[in-house]
């Protein structure tokens, strides 16, 4: 992870606010939301986490490393695939900041463990982590060549679920 005084840089994204490729943290207590976050991320437009940045812009910092082990735990553990991202740590008014940013991954959906273990998919929306719909899952789906789709079957303009797959994928979002 790099190390870097970015003052300004932090300030100018600070100053955009949160929107559909940014949001603030003001610190990392859950990693079932983080991987949320990075599921939506990652399924929509990528986007960047500024953790240690509070909703309303101001700086915070972080204190500990335990928020990176978190962010970790969260795209290894916690995302289905999991995802890759980028950390970097900043210094603005003599705290650190953590960037971390996260690309629009190919292979969706991305699923995020929630604290049920239940796998649920989310999209960014404006600045919110909104679930994905079924539209969203059909459309994944249907331009996907993952193994999670393979228990589809092309018939004729339709897919077809075979009956085991299809209780076993409604299974996880009822």
């Amino acid at each position: 992870m790099k190390e870097l005084r970015g003052e300004t840089y932090i300030q100018e994204l600070i100053k955009e606010g949160e929107h559909q490729q940014q949001d603030f943290k003001f610190e990392i207590s859950d990693v079932c939301k983080i991987a949320k976050s990075l599921s939506a991320f990652a399924n929509t437009d990528g986007g960047r986490l500024l953790i240690g940045v509070k909703d309303n812009g101001k700086i915070a910092g972080v204190h500990s490393e335990e928020e990176q082990y978190m962010i970790q735990a969260a795209a290894e553990l916690y995302c289905v695939p999991p995802i890759a991202y980028e950390l970097t740590t900043y210094i603005a008014e003599g705290k650190q900041v953590l960037l971390a940013d996260i690309k629009r991954t190919e292979k969706r959906p991305v699923y995020a463990k929630g604290e049920n273990g239940k796998l649920l998919a989310y999209i960014r929306v404006a600045d919110e982590n909104i679930l994905a719909t079924p539209v969203h899952l059909r459309y994944w789906q249907d331009s996907s060549d993952t193994a999670l789709w393979k228990p589809y079957i092309r018939s004729s303009n339709s897919f077809l679920l075979k009956n085991d797959a299809k209780r076993n994928y409604f299974r996880n979002f009822a």
